[in-house]
């Protein structure tokens, strides 16, 4: 089994992440199929409570690290979108 390190940012929740949470859980309550353009706002993910998911790695403020049997990566935060507030590093299997 292999491990994948990501990096995400997230942005806090705003009017336009209230009014998608909102028509996701009237859908899930409602027991009809989620918009695609519901899914693709929250990344075919549950919304999370933290904001909305950035992929920084994609951008130029993320470089992949990788030195002496260490893989990661380097993040230059004066790149970052203005509006992340947060960023999440996790491993998958």
């Amino acid at each position: 089994m292999s491990m994948y390190t990501q990096v995400i940012g997230i942005k806090p929740p705003d009017e336009k992440w209230q009014k998608m949470k909102d028509a996701y859980d009237a859908c899930k309550a409602a027991g009809v199929p989620i918009p695609g353009n519901v899914m693709d706002f929250f990344d075919h993910e549950p919304p999370d409570t933290l904001g909305v998911r950035v992929e920084i790695e994609k951008l130029d403020c993320t470089k992949k690290y990788s030195a002496d049997m260490r893989d990661g990566f380097e993040i230059d935060v004066k790149k970052l979108p203005p509006d992340v507030t947060i960023i999440r590093f996790y491993n998958s299997y």
